[in-house]
C-alpha cells in the first residue's frame, strides 16, 4: 500500500526531471531555494527539521539547490555542505558571486562586482565553504553595467576551462545582454523573479531564453510567501531581521492591497481542495509548456511538509479557464520588487 502525505499526495512519487538548458545536467522540474534556511526570512526555529528538508527534497526528485555567497555572508553555504557533500553524485549545484555587503547592514547598500580579480575571489571562497572541488552552475548574481560582459563572463569561462566550473548562469539580465554574454560563452540558465506576482520577465528575457535554449529558474516563484495567503498584515507579522519589512509590496498600504489580490487564487485552491501555494507554484510550471522552453522554479522552505506539497504541484494541471483568472493579477500588484530597482533587468530595461 502506499503510504500518502498529509496532502494527499504519494510519498513515494518523484517529480519529473528536464534538461537544464541545451548541454545542461537533467534535473528535477522544481529546485530548492536554500537562502531561507539560515538568512533573510528570520530566524531557523528548528535548524534540524530544515536539515531534513534537503533530504525530504532529494527524496522527492529535487535535485538543483541553490545558494549565494551573500546568503548569510557565507553561513548559508557553510550550512548546505553537509549534505553536498554526502549527495555530490545526486545533485546539482548552484551558487552566486557579485553582491558584496556589510555585515553591519546587512540589508543595506550594496557593492556589485563582476571583475575577473573577485570572480576568481569569489569561487575560490564558495568552494572551500561548500568543501567541494567544483560546483555545477555558476550565477553572476547581478551585472554591473561597468563591466563589459566580454571580461565578466570570459573570466567565468575560465573558471569551467579549469573544471571549478561546470556550467554559467545569470541573475537578472536583460534579454540584450542574455544574448550579448552566451555569445562568449555557452548559458545553462537565467535565475529571476518570475511568479503570479512579477511578470516583467515576460517582456524579452524569456523570448531570448527560448531563443537560445536556455533554462528559466524562477526565484520567489511564491511572492516571497505573500501567494501563499500567510499574510494579513504583513509588515507587522515579519521580524525585525526579516528584509522583506523594506519591500515596498510587504509595506503600509501595498500589502493590504496586495492582500485583496489572492481571491481568485484562493478560490481556484479551495475548489481544487489545494493550497495557495500549489496554484502559484503550478501556474510557474505551466509557463514551460506556454512558452517552450524549461522552466525550474527554486521555492524555498525550511519545511517537510512544505517541500511535500510544493513539489505535488507539478503534477496540477491548471486550466484554460483558470489561468484567464490568473491572468490580471500581476498588472494590479502596488509596490515594486525591490526599493531599489536598478540591479534588476527591470530597472535597465526601462532606462
Amino acid at each position: 500500500m502506499t503510504e500518502k502525505t498529509e496532502n494527499g499526495t504519494a510519498s513515494n512519487e518523484t517529480i519529473p526531471t528536464v534538461a537544464l538548458g541545451t548541454g545542461g545536467p537533467q534535473v528535477g522540474v522544481q529546485g530548492l531555494g536554500c537562502m531561507g534556511m539560515s538568512w533573510a526570512y528570520g530566524p531557523t526555529q528548528d535548524e534540524g527539521e530544515a536539515r531534513a528538508t534537503l533530504d525530504r527534497a532529494l527524496d522527492l526528485g529535487v535535485t538543483l539547490f541553490d545558494t549565494a555567497d551573500i546568503y548569510g555572508f557565507g553561513r548559508n553555504e557553510e550550512f548546505i555542505s553537509p549534505f553536498v557533500r554526502a549527495n555530490r553524485d545526486r545533485i546539482t549545484l548552484a551558487t552566486k558571486f557579485s553582491v558584496v555587503r556589510s555585515e553591519d547592514d546587512p540589508f543595506g547598500s550594496q557593492q556589485i562586482r563582476n571583475d575577473p580579480a573577485y570572480i576568481r575571489e569569489a569561487i575560490e571562497g564558495s568552494l572551500r565553504r561548500l568543501g567541494v572541488d567544483h560546483v555545477d552552475l555558476y550565477y553572476m548574481h547581478r551585472r554591473n553595467p561597468d563591466v563589459p560582459l566580454e571580461e565578466s563572463v570570459g573570466a567565468m569561462a575560465g573558471l569551467v576551462a579549469e573544471g571549478k566550473v561546470k556550467h554559467l548562469g545569470l541573475s537578472e539580465v536583460t534579454a540584450d545582454e542574455l544574448r550579448a554574454a552566451h555569445a562568449v560563452h555557452p548559458i545553462a540558465a537565467v535565475q529571476s523573479e518570475w511568479s503570479l506576482f512579477s511578470r516583467d520577465l515576460e517582456n524579452g528575457v524569456v523570448a531570448a531564453a527560448h531563443e537560445l535554449g536556455v533554462a528559466l529558474v524562477p526565484y520567489a516563484p511564491l511572492g516571497r510567501g505573500f501567494l501563499t495567503g500567510s499574510f494579513v498584515q504583513a509588515e507587522q507579522e515579519l521580524t525585525d531581521d526579516d528584509f522583506r519589512r523594506q519591500q515596498p509590496r510587504f509595506t503600509g498600504d501595498n500589502a493590504a492591497a496586495n492582500a485583496a489580490l489572492l481571491t481568485p487564487i484562493r478560490e481556484i485552491a479551495t475548489a481544487r481542495g489545494v493550497t495557495l501555494a500549489q496554484v502559484a507554484l503550478a501556474w510557474v510550471q505551466q509557463r514551460a509548456r506556454v512558452h517552450g522552453l524549461a522552466v525550474i522554479p527554486i521555492p524555498g522552505t525550511r519545511s517537510r511538509s512544505r517541500i511535500e506539497q510544493n513539489t505535488a504541484a507539478v503534477r496540477i494541471e491548471l486550466t484554460a479557464a483558470e489561468l484567464a483568472a490568473l491572468e490580471p493579477i500581476a498588472g494590479k500588484v502596488a509596490g515594486a520588487r525591490y526599493a531599489n530597482m536598478a540591479p534588476t533587468s527591470e530597472g535597465r530595461e526601462e532606462s
